[in-house]
């Protein structure tokens, strides 16, 4: 459930903490003067937007999600912008080439995706400060090109414009008008949010330190007041590459795109190196509760109980008690748990780099297959002479049990939903069998 709002110290004081504030070169943490005094006696509404290009946000946009969550708690009004006009146009930022536009209906589909993801960790229903969630459709579009330049263009040379670094970094290879005019649509944005819902403070990643500043420019122009802005910094990893992939790809809030299994796996292989700084940034754990880990990492790595803190507190906020429980479950089959609870896609899912065989299922009507006989089938033994003395020495394991009855037959009652039988031989040499036609 998403978090009651709570005020305990200052906001500003709480990213500081957690390293949420974007350094510079030079040591200037990235936010406009003013800002904390302001967050320090009042009371803000604050947003961040997300990009809608996929139907479901993914771990790059965790951060962003978590600052908002901050925010709330600290009895501030967060907004959600799902950019459904903007991601018309796309945003330059960050890329290295132009992204292909998306069509309105492809559009829709993935707004109606990410403002499902947004609400397990906002509370929309706050009696005090409701998250908010907006399209900024529901305004680009309704704007004409005639008015759009006379009301926020001219506000903007283009030599302001070519000292964005979102620009700047396109200009070699090039950059259409089409992007090239984003900053001006997200100043829109940033104004539109301000005459309506008061909004005086944009947040977001580093690299999009440029197109937010246009938008406190924007308002402090054609309004006259202040407005603010504060970047987070960009998240690498401690080897320097990239956060937010997997071997498989992205790493998705979706679990049909990314299984709970596969992202709790995803944050308990979190290097030791970063463990403590990802639970500063993804986790709602105190400081103090934090640093009690910092032994752990420091003198006991290898129980990897900060990691394991780490996956269980991500993976219960995106997908519930009830995804983190079937993380758990499927985690304790790896290691010989039992697999009564799961379905076979899931332990396709749990299995999936596994070494797999495909068998007919005739093969198991009646009597069955002898379990000997398959542990060679599948390699588990180089003969079935191996496999015989293999089981009755106990060395084999049917659907993570273990058999030392050499006579023992596989039949269809011993797979799950008729589809896959696990083997193992051993402690964690496993082999998968498929049930084919």
């Amino acid at each position: 459930m998403p978090v009651a709002a709570q005020t305990t110290h200052s906001i500003i004081d709480e990213f500081r903490s957690r390293g949420l504030i974007h350094v510079t070169d030079d040591g200037q943490e990235l936010f406009t003067p003013g800002l904390e005094e302001l967050l320090a006696r009042e009371r803000v509404t604050a947003y961040i937007g997300f990009d809608p290009s996929a139907d479901s946000l993914h771990i790059g946009n965790l951060l962003g999600i978590m600052m908002l969550v901050r925010m709330q708690k600290g009895g501030h009004t967060p907004i959600a912008i799902a950019g459904g006009g903007t991601g018309l146009i796309g945003d330059p930022g960050g890329k290295s080439e132009e992204r292909p536009l998306l069509t309105r209906e492809i559009l829709q589909k993935n707004l109606e995706g990410i403002r499902a993801q947004l609400a397990r960790y906002l509370d929309f229903d706050a009696r005090d400060n409701p998250a908010l969630l907006v399209n900024n459709a529901d305004w680009l579009e309704e704007i004409n090109a005639i008015d759009f330049m006379r009301d926020v263009g001219k506000h903007f040379s283009v030599n302001y414009m070519l000292a964005k670094e979102s620009v700047r970094s396109r200009m070699t290879d090039g950059i259409s008008y089409t992007e090239f005019s984003y900053m001006l649509l997200q100043a829109y944005d940033f104004l539109t949010l301000y005459d309506r819902h008061g909004c005086v403070l944009q947040m977001g990643g580093s690299d999009q330190w440029g197109n937010i500043t246009a938008g406190v420019d924007l308002i402090r122009r054609v309004r006259g007041v202040s407005a603010h802005a504060l970047v987070t910094p960009l998240v690498t990893k401690s080897d320097g590459t990239k956060f937010g992939k997997s071997e498989s790809g992205a790493v998705w809030l979706d679990a049909d795109k990314t299984s709970p299994f596969q992202f709790y796996q995803f944050w308990l292989n979190t290097a030791d190196a970063d463990v403590l700084r990802f639970m500063r940034y993804y986790t709602l754990l105190s400081r103090d509760e934090i640093g009690e880990f910092e032994e752990e990492v420091s003198e006991r790595p290898e129980r990897r109980a900060a990691q394991q803190r780490l996956a269980a507190e991500v993976t219960r906020m995106t997908h519930g008690e009830s995804g983190l429980h079937k993380a758990l479950a499927a985690t304790e089959v790896l290691f010989g748990g039992d697999i009564s609870g799961l379905s076979a896609d899931e332990l396709l899912d749990v299995f999936q780099d596994v070494p797999s065989s495909s068998v007919p299922r005739e093969r198991f009507e009646g009597d069955g297959v002898p379990l000997r006989d398959l542990v060679a089938e599948v390699e588990l033994a180089s003969s079935r002479g191996e496999a015989r003395r293999l089981i009755q020495g106990g060395g084999v394991s049917l659907n993570n049990r273990r058999v030392s009855d050499a006579r023992q037959t596989v039949s269809l009652e011993h797979s799950v939903d008729g589809q896959v039988i696990v083997l193992r031989r051993g402690a964690r040499q496993y082999r998968l069998v498929r049930l084919q036609g």
